[in-house]
């Protein structure tokens, strides 16, 4: 009996190592990336094949931009919530809600230019081409190539307003 219980025990020992070992080799790359000082860029290496310093330029640009883009970010969301209020509180369009759709689109325009500018700036960090690709890939992915509206009206799939 007293036998039976060591080969348990020796056996829930080995296999709880087993099991620590292949988890530990498992998530190895994944916790080297989370570990990193910017694991939200890393694929951007792999993806465009950048070097370590191309990667490191482009993610001290992400860190300089980030910063501006969350306040950029912040007051649009404020403008977004007065308009909100605005149109909630009146009948009809005012100059009130006029005025901040404008400063809303004035904010955004800049929003855009700025994030236009730092894809520019990131791109000019990688090799021509992959720069040109990484061009491509963002004005694909980002608000750059905004839908058009749709009116639910059959053959206005080219309609723009």
């Amino acid at each position: 009996m007293k036998r039976a219980l060591t080969i348990l025990v020796a056996g829930i020992l080995v296999a709880c190592a087993g099991y620590c070992l292949f988890y530990f080799a498992g998530t190895a790359a994944h916790r080297k990336v989370l570990a990193s000082s910017a694991p939200e860029l890393l694929w951007l290496k792999k993806e465009f094949n950048l070097s370590d310093a191309e990667l490191a330029r482009v993610t001290q640009l992400h860190e300089e931009y980030l910063p501006r883009c969350v306040e950029r970010c912040e007051h649009i969301g404020e403008l977004n919530r007065k308009v909100a209020q605005a149109i909630r509180s009146a009948s009809q369009l005012t100059p009130e809600i006029e005025q901040l759709l404008t400063e809303r689109a004035r904010v955004r325009t800049a929003c855009q230019a700025e994030m236009i500018k730092h894809f520019f700036e990131v791109s000019r960090t990688m090799p021509a081409d992959q720069g040109r690709r990484y061009l491509a890939w963002v004005q694909e992915r980002t608000c750059l190539s905004e839908a058009p509206m749709h009116h639910g009206q059959a053959g206005d799939a080219g309609h723009h307003q």
